[in-house]
C-alpha cells in the first residue's frame, strides 16, 4: 500500500514525530558544532600575550609531587568547576622558572607559597637551585607571604626579598620522629604480633613489640635527623647571610625570643633577619607596582600555569635520541597501578619501553618512595639491569625519600644522585605476622583440631604462631636481607660484609649516603640528567621526554579543554563555572567516573544528585 492511503489520523502524528526526530538531529548536531569549538579553541588558545617587564607569579597550590595521582578528567573537571587540584608537579615548577630565566619579557618573579600543603626537603632544595639560576640571569625574587613553615622557607631563603604580613610567621621548628606504640593496648586485647627482622635499626615493626622507641631506633634517627638538620641551618644562614650558631641558638630559644617579642611573630622573623620586610599584601602589590609596570591597580604580571600554556608548543619532545625519564614515586606494590603509587609491572613495563625505545639513548629514574614490596622491587631492578645490558645507561635521581624498596630499585644504575637531605638506606627487611588465640579466650571461644602436618593450621591468625613456621619466617626473611646486601655489595663494588656495616636498616641523609659509598654524587634531577646524557656520548642540546602511561584521546581532550581560557570563560558564561570548593574531591571523582561512562557512546544518560546526604 502506498504511503499516500495512510489516513490523516496517522499523517498528523508522522508529522509529530517527522518534527520530534529533526529537532533531535538539530539538537546533537549543534552540541557536536559545540565541541569542535571549543576543541579548535581549546588548542588554540595556549597563546598568552606576555608584554615586556612582566613578572611571573608562582603561586602553586597543593602538594608538589613528582607527577599527578589524580586522573587528567578528574583534574579538567576541578578546573572548570572553579576548583583546584591539590597538586602540583615539580617539572612544572622547575620548566616554568628556567623558561623565564631566559625570557627578556620577564623581569622578575613573584612567589606566593601560601597556598603549598607540602613539599619535601629535598623537592624545596630542587627549587632552590632553580631560583638560584633565575637569579643568575639577572632577575630578581620576590616572596609575597602570610606565613610559612620550615620546608617552604627553605626554598623562600633563596629568594632577593621577602616580604611578610604583620600578621604572619616563619616558624623553624626542627626535625622530628615521634610514633605511637601499641604493645599495651595490643597486651590488652590479647593480640600477639610476632616481629622477625634482620637489621638492628629497622625499626618500622617495633611499635607493635614494644611500648618505647629502642635504643638503636633513637640513634639511627638522631643522626640522620641530626645531619639534614644541619645542612638546613647552614643552608638557610648562608642564604639570608646569617651566623649558623646564632640562627640555631635563637631556634633552640624560640620560646624566651617570642616573649621578648610580646608574641609577635612577625616581629620576631623581622628580627631574626629571616624576612626582610613586614608588609601586607596591599602593600606589597603596590611595592610590585613601583618596581615593575602597572596594570590597574595590580603590576602587569602572568600565572605560572598561564606561562607554561603559553610555551606549550615549545614543550613537545623534540625528534632525535634524547633522554628518557621515569617516575617512581610512592609505595611499591605488586601489579599496575595509577601514577602516585609504584606498580612492579606497570613501572617496570615503562622502563622496558624506554629500553626498546631506538630514540632513548639513556634512563633516567627518578626515585621518590619509601619502599613496599620486595618482589615488586626486583621486577622493577632486573629491568633497569636489563637496559643496562642493552646498551643504555642508567643513571637514579633520589628525591625527598629513596629507602628500603626505594633504594633497592635504584641498585641497577650507573650512577645514584641525591639532594643531601634525601632520606635513604634503611637496607633492611622485617616480617610482622598477628595472632589473636588469647583475644579470642577473652570472649570464652577456643580453637582446637589437627592437622596432617606441623606446618598445616600454621597460618591460622586464632593459633599461637607455631615453632615451624617462626623457622621458616626468620630463614625467608634472613635470605632477604642476604639478598639484598648482596645486591648492593654487587652494584657498589663491596663486599657484603662492608655494606651490612651500613646497612642494618639504618636510615642516612643524602650526604651521609655518599660518605659510606651508597650514593655516588650530591645533585638534583637536572645533574642526573646531564650525566646520563654524558654517558650516552649526547650533546648538551638533547631532547628529554618522561615515559609515562599513555593518556587516552578523551583524556588529552579534557587536559586540552580544562587547560583552556576560552573553555573556561565559557564555562562561567554557562554557569557551569562553581565557587572554589563547591566541588569535593569525591563529587569530582564521580563527575569523572560519569565521562568514563559517557566515553565512545553516541547517546548516552547519566543521572546524578550532587547533594550532601542527611
Amino acid at each position: 500500500m502506498s504511503g499516500s492511503s495512510h489516513g490523516p489520523i496517522f499523517r498528523f502524528f508522522r508529522a509529530i514525530w517527522d518534527t520530534l526526530n529533526f529537532t533531535r538531529r538539530l539538537v546533537f548536531n549543534l552540541l557536536f558544532v559545540l565541541v569542535v569549538v571549543l576543541v579548535i579553541v581549546g588548542l588554540s588558545s595556549g597563546s598568552h600575550p606576555i608584554d615586556a617587564r612582566t613578572a611571573l607569579v608562582l603561586d602553586p597550590g597543593g602538594a608538589v609531587v613528582e607527577q599527578y595521582s589524580v586522573d587528567p578528567t578528574e583534574r579538567a573537571l576541578a578546573r572548570l568547576s572553579g576548583s583546584e587540584t591539590a597538586e602540583v608537579q615539580l617539572r612544572d615548577l622547575l620548566e616554568a622558572i628556567d623558561a623565564a630565566a631566559g625570557d627578556k619579557r620577564i623581569e622578575r618573579m613573584v612567589f606566593i607559597p601560601d597556598d603549598i600543603t607540602s613539599i619535601g626537603l629535598a623537592t624545596a632544595r630542587e627549587l632552590g637551585a632553580a631560583f638560584d639560576r633565575f637569579k643568575a640571569a639577572g632577575k630578581e625574587i620576590v616572596v609575597v607571604s602570610t606565613g610559612m613553615e620550615q620546608n617552604v622557607y627553605l626554598l623562600a631563603a633563596h629568594a632577593n626579598r621577602i616580604l611578610l604580613d604583620p600578621d604572619g610567621a616563619v616558624v623553624l621548628e626542627g626535625l622530628s620522629n615521634y610514633r605511637s606504640y601499641y604493645k599495651d593496648a595490643l597486651d590488652k586485647l590479647g593480640v600477639q604480633a610476632h616481629l622477625i627482622r634482620v637489621g638492628t635499626y629497622k625499626s618500622a615493626g617495633e611499635p607493635y613489640v614494644l611500648d618505647h622507641a629502642s635504643d638503636a631506633a633513637k640513634q639511627a634517627d638522631a643522626y640522620w635527623m641530626g645531619g639534614i638538620w644541619q645542612e638546613y641551618i647552614d643552608e638557610v644562614a648562608s642564604l639570608r647571610k646569617l651566623d649558623a650558631g646564632a640562627l640555631s641558638d635563637s631556634i633552640a630559644h624560640f620560646d624566651q625570643r617570642v616573649s621578648a617579642q610580646h608574641g609577635d611573630l612577625a616581629q620576631l622573623a623581622l628580627e631574626q633577619k629571616l624576612v626582610d620586610e613586614l608588609a601586607t599584601r596591599a602593600q606589597a602589590r603596590e611595592q610590585l607596582r613601583a618596581l615593575g609596570v602597572a596594570d590597574g591597580d595590580s603590576f602587569r604580571q602572568i600565572d605560572f600555569t598561564d606561562y607554561l600554556a603559553a610555551h606549550a608548543v615549545q614543550r613537545l619532545p623534540r625528534a632525535g635520541k634524547g633522554v628518557a625519564v621515569v617516575v617512581a614515586q610512592g609505595e611499591i606494590v605488586p601489579g599496575e597501578r595509577q601514577p602516585g603509587m609504584i606498580g612492579g609491572k606497570s613501572t617496570a613495563d615503562l622502563i622496558r619501553r624506554a629500553r626498546k625505545d631506538p630514540n632513548v639513548a639513556a634512563i633516567v629514574l627518578r626515585v621518590d618512595s619509601p619502599g613496599g614490596d620486595a618482589t615488586a622491587s626486583e621486577q622493577i631492578r632486573r629491568e633497569l639491569a636489563q637496559a643496562r645490558e642493552d646498551g643504555k645507561p642508567v643513571v637514579v635521581s633520589m628525591g625527598d625519600v629513596a629507602a628500603s624498596g626505594g633504594y633497592w630499585i635504584s641498585m641497577a644504575s650507573d650512577e645514584i644522585w641525591a639532594q643531601p637531605n634525601t632520606i635513604t638506606g634503611s637496607i633492611g627487611i622485617f616480617g610482622l605476622f598477628m595472632t589473636i588465640p588469647d583475644t579470642l579466650a577473652k570472649l570464652g571461644i577456643n580453637t582446637d583440631g589437627v592437622g596432617t602436618t606441623p606446618l598445616a593450621g600454621a597460618f591460622d591468625i586464632r593459633r599461637p604462631l607455631s615453632p615451624q613456621l617462626e623457622s621458616v619466617l626468620g630463614s625467608v626473611i634472613g635470605r632477604g636481607y642476604a639478598q639484598f646486601i648482596g645486591t648492593v655489595a654487587k652494584a657498589r663494588n663491596k663486599t657484603p660484609e662492608q655494606v651490612d656495616e651500613v646497612a642494618q636498616g639504618r636510615v642516612w641523609s643524602g650526604a651521609q649516603a655518599k660518605e659510606r659509598g651508597l650514593v655516588d654524587k650530591l645533585g638534583g634531577l637536572d645533574d642526573a640528567i646531564a650525566a646520563a646524557a654524558a654517558r650516552a656520548n649526547l650533546g648538551a642540546d638533547h631532547p628529554l621526554r618522561y615515559i609515562e602511561q599513555p593518556l587516552s584521546p578523551w583524556q588529552r581532550l579534557a587536559i586540552t579543554l580544562g587547560g583552556s581560557d576560552a573553555t573556561l570563560k565559557l564555562a562561567q558564561w554557562s554557569g557551569l563555572h562553581l565557587p572554589a570548593g563547591a566541588l569535593t574531591r569525591s563529587e569530582l571523582r564521580e563527575l569523572s567516573s560519569i565521562a568514563a561512562v559517557l566515553r565512545g557512546k553516541r547517546y548516552a544518560a547519566y543521572a546524578h544528585c550532587l547533594c550532601e546526604p542527611h
